[in-house]
């Protein structure tokens, strides 16, 4: 969805062990601001990770997390949510 956006950068990680990309140290320290899909996944960082959020901030889309990847319908609903970003 941010691939070749011209000001932003984006990475996608999951918080569920299932995750094709699990959320990590790494990737949490190079965001600026953090996308949550649902209140638990902020949470979940919260508790693995307070010690990296601090000075981050985290912002909850309160959209469910049972798309697949590249849904047109989860992609409209992020385009949506997202514009006060972008």
């Amino acid at each position: 969805m941010f691939k070749n956006h011209p000001l932003h950068q984006a990475r996608s990680a999951g918080t569920s062990e299932k995750a094709r990309i699990r959320i990590n140290e790494k990737l949490l320290a190079w965001a600026d601001i953090i996308f949550a899909m649902e209140q638990r996944h902020k949470d979940l960082l919260r508790q693995q990770f307070s010690h990296l959020l601090k000075t981050k901030t985290i912002v909850v889309l309160d959209i469910e997390d049972n798309y697949r990847f590249n849904d047109p319908e989860l992609v409209a609903m992020l385009s949506l949510s997202l514009a006060d970003y972008l």
